[in-house]
This record gives C-alpha cells, sequence and structure tokens, in this order.
C-alpha cells in the first residue's frame, strides 16, 4: 500500500488569527480553503518538512511550533497520514508565494468556510485550546472562586462536573455559573440530556455514548455547539468518532486518587490508541500541566484533569 504523509500548518499571528489558504480551482476539491502545507518527503524530519513546504507556499520561516493533530486514513490503494502543527511563531510576511488567495481569521469564525471534510477535526482542534478544566465536586463558594481564578489563569474550556448533585440541583448551578462566567469560558455541561443553555456544549459519559451509538443517535448532536465523550478504549473512540463527536477525554493515562480501581491505559497504549483517533483527544487521569508536551508528541490535542488543573485559591 502507497503511504503519503502530508504536513500541514495551523499558523497563528500576534492576535491569535489563523491563515487559511484556498485550494486552485483547476485542483482536486479545488476552491475549498485549507490549511497551507504539503507531502514530506522520505528523508525529512516532521518539522522540517513542514518548515520547507511553508517557506515555499507563504515564503515564511517556521520559529516556533508543535504538533498539534495526526489524523490517519486508509483507502484501497493508499494510506494517508495528515499530520498537523500548530506554527505559534514565525518570521516574514506569510503571502500566497504560489498565487493561492490566503486569508488571516479568527478561530472562532474557521466553520464559516469551505474546507475539505477530512478538516473538519483541523478546524475543531484549532478552535480548542491544550487544557480542559474539569471542575471538582466542591460547594458553590468555592467552585466561583476557582472558576474566577482559572480565569484570570487563562484556562478557555470547562467541564461544569459536580457529581454530588441531583438534576435540579445541577441544572440551578449550572444557570449561575453561565450567567456570571458564561463569556468567559467553553463550557461543556454533564447531564441526561443536550443543554438548553446557548453555546454550552455536552459531555458524555462513557456509558450515554454507548447508549446513543446502539440508537445510531445521529441527530444526537446539539446544533452547532461542542460535544464531547468520556472514552476508555477503543472501541468507545470508534463510537465517538462515528457519531460525529467533536472531541474525547481518553482516560485514564495513570493511576488517579478519584478512580482507585482503574487499570492505567499508560503512555504508550493512549499513543496507539490515538493513531486510529480522527478527532482531538484530551489525555485524562493523573495529568498535570506539566505533562502537555509528551501529550501533545503522542499526538494529544492536550491534557485534562480536575485535581491539578484547579486554582488553589487559598
Amino acid at each position: 500500500m502507497r503511504r503519503i504523509h502530508v504536513m500541514a500548518g495551523v499558523i497563528v499571528d500576534p492576535a491569535g488569527n489563523i491563515l487559511i489558504a484556498k485550494r486552485p480551482d483547476s485542483s482536486h476539491q479545488g476552491g475549498l480553503w485549507e490549511f497551507p502545507g504539503g507531502k514530506l518527503e522520505s528523508d525529512e524530519e516532521r518539522l522540517a518538512g513542514l518548515s520547507r513546504e511553508l517557506q515555499e507556499e507563504l515564503g515564511i520561516q517556521v520559529i516556533e511550533a508543535h504538533p498539534l493533530i495526526d489524523i490517519r486514513h486508509d483507502y484501497t490503494d493508499k494510506s494517508i497520514r495528515l499530520d498537523v502543527w500548530k506554527v505559534t511563531a514565525f518570521s516574514g510576511e506569510a503571502h500566497g508565494a504560489e498565487g493561492q488567495p490566503v486569508r488571516w481569521v479568527p478561530p472562532q469564525t474557521l466553520s464559516d468556510f469551505d474546507f475539505p471534510a477530512a478538516n473538519k477535526p483541523i478546524v475543531i482542534a484549532a478552535q480548542l485550546p491544550d487544557q480542559y478544566l474539569i471542575t471538582p465536586d466542591t460547594d458553590e463558594q468555592s467552585l466561583l472562586a476557582g472558576l474566577e481564578q482559572a480565569k484570570a489563569n487563562g484556562i478557555r474550556l470547562v467541564q461544569l462536573r459536580q457529581t454530588q448533585l441531583d438534576c435540579a440541583a445541577y441544572r440551578d448551578l449550572a444557570v449561575k455559573v453561565l450567567e456570571r462566567f458564561g463569556d468567559h469560558f467553553q463550557w461543556l455541561l454533564k447531564g441526561d440530556n443536550p443543554p438548553t443553555w446557548p453555546d454550552a456544549g455536552w459531555h458524555l459519559t462513557s456509558a450515554q455514548l454507548r447508549r446513543l451509538w446502539q440508537q445510531r443517535a445521529q441527530q444526537a448532536k446539539p446544533g452547532n455547539k461542542l460535544m464531547a465523550a468520556s472514552c476508555h478504549n477503543a472501541e468507545e473512540l470508534q463510537m465517538a468518532m462515528e457519531l460525529g463527536i467533536d472531541f474525547v477525554t481518553l482516560s485514564p493515562i495513570a493511576a488517579t486518587q478519584s478512580h482507585p480501581g482503574s487499570e492505567p491505559l499508560g503512555w504508550a497504549a493512549a499513543e496507539q490508541l490515538m493513531q486510529a483517533a480522527t478527532l482531538p483527544v484530551y489525555l485524562l487521569g493523573g495529568m498535570t500541566p506539566e505533562h502537555l508536551d509528551q501529550a501533545r508528541n503522542c499526538g494529544a490535542q492536550g491534557v485534562a484533569g480536575i485535581s491539578a488543573f484547579w486554582p488553589d485559591t487559598h
């Protein structure tokens, strides 16, 4: 089987905008937008190949970059690896060096552009941060204080967990929290049904994921809101991909106090599982912000956690 390794760059400018380029009308899937890049040569290192392609296509020199998402598609005659890196620093002025139109756009507007279908997980990955905060079970005062500190620390993606509450109490708390912090975080809420709060996404437990998959609930995704799921093995990852879930957590990577009876996956098994994933994955279970580089190098979007990510408000 012929193997093709394609490098692509999600290039971010100092204002946080992302560069996209338009494919020539005469090319395959012409007229669609894409993230710049091209084929990796057989003797090239990944970053070197990305740097060469972006120099040729955009006239820029990569200074800082890290892996973002690694997607593999197997066809009858070939296997394509779409190896996407986030470029956070570069020199030169980006332009369409090969005559292609290019644009700088805010990340939240990427979904307004027409990309090839295979680029959907890249669009989502480009919009997601590298840390996913899950709130601990705590009282309301401590929760609000912690979220204030998380906001000051630059956290952007938060799951309101609060397993100690019944459904009614959880809904009441969610209303208070989102009214106070709604504009500062991208929220993922829990529950048996999609949240009705504007812009709040839904994070499924692994049991909910299995039920939706068994029902083949293709319309379960709440509009354009984020939908996430907790996964622990290859079967659940496959279910999430078939249902069109936007991103998942994969756990536990290491032993945790919150789930002492769960057998940890370990780094090697997690990396192998992510090689078959075609969506962003956050590693969870014993993770800290210090594990971020290792997680990225394994193919993860980033790291998620409760205790190690929850701000100390004392």
